[in-house]
């Protein structure tokens, strides 16, 4: 990979080939869907190919959990969409909806924030129109950090250094060891340093970045 292909936005590193189910799709397809297909959810699309909603997993266990018993009335209260999902027979019924979605366009570190905040595993792609385009994983987010070392130095000097801590007046030297960005040398202001900590740190695949820097001596600037 190099800096020219470095994964910027969702659609560098999602899954295109999406297995999803109709709003149709009986319970027992949908539990056989996932288990063929080796996922633990799945999109469910409209006609057009819109993502209406999720069925995941978790909404299929109820059914199994209130199979054979009767809920009290705390519980019932408690759990109405549980229970109604126990009593469903389709994707429509089961599903999780409005589906939570991002854009193609989105950036890797926006899409990592919303599936954090969400505890999610995964999320549909959509295109404008809301149509399925692919699916992102917290796996793929995770593959800005196969690019090399060298990958990452180059674009540092280029993007940060070059802009931020130009020569003649700082001498910095950029190494990048398991994705540790290291900053050394001579800087002319020690202010530009937590400025440049920020763009560093949003270069793809950067793990963190640490500095061994040092203003010019006296001697040096006269």
């Amino acid at each position: 990979m190099t800096p020219t292909d470095a994964p910027h936005v969702v659609g560098d590193v999602m899954t295109r080939a999406v297995v999803t189910v109709g709003t149709g799709t009986a319970f027992k397809d949908v539990v056989r869907t996932l288990q063929e297909r080796r996922v633990s959810a799945l999109p469910v699309l409209d006609g057009s190919a819109r993502v209406l909603g999720i069925v995941s997993e978790a909404d299929l266990l109820p059914k199994e959990e209130f199979r054979d018993s009767d809920p009290d009335r705390h519980t019932q209260l408690r759990r109405l969409s549980d229970l109604a999902k126990a009593g469903s027979v389709t994707a429509e019924e089961l599903m999780t909806s409005p589906a939570l979605t991002v854009s193609e366009n989105a950036t890797l570190a926006r899409t990592a924030r919303i599936m954090a905040r969400a505890r999610v595993k995964r999320l549909p792609v959509v295109d404008g129109s809301g149509r399925l385009v692919g699916i992102v994983s917290r796996a793929d987010l995770l593959k800005v950090f196969l690019r090399t070392d060298e990958d990452i130095a180059e674009q540092v000097r280029r993007e940060v250094i070059a802009s931020l801590l130009p020569s003649p007046a700082s001498a910095v030297r950029v190494t990048v060891c398991d994705g540790v960005v290291l900053l050394a040398g001579r800087v002319r202001d020690r202010t530009l340093v937590p400025v440049a900590a920020r763009p560093v740190r949003a270069v793809e695949g950067v793990v963190d970045v640490r500095f061994e820097l040092e203003e010019p001596t006296a001697s040096r600037r006269t």
